[in-house]
């Protein structure tokens, strides 16, 4: 379900379920909007991120939770 593609700009996932998530619908339900070159996109949230991250288990994720979770609390106090 999951693809990467290659192009002349870099590499892009396009991802059909995320581990700890679940499917497009449920990324909606916690998605955030902002705005991209002029339009406006959904990304997905910190906190679904996060929780992806730690479903995932990889080394190279696991060393980004403390990162992920301080830019959680700063996000909070904001």
């Amino acid at each position: 379900m999951n693809f990467t593609l290659t192009t002349n700009l870099g590499d892009i996932d396009l991802l059909g379920e995320i581990s700890g998530v679940g499917s497009y619908k449920d990324l909606r339900t916690n998605a955030e909007t902002v705005e991209l070159f002029g339009k406006h996109c959904l990304v997905i949230s910190l906190v679904d991120l996060i929780r992806s991250k730690k479903a995932a288990g990889r080394k190279k994720d696991l060393l980004i939770l403390d990162e992920l979770e301080a830019l959680k609390e700063l996000k909070k106090k904001s």
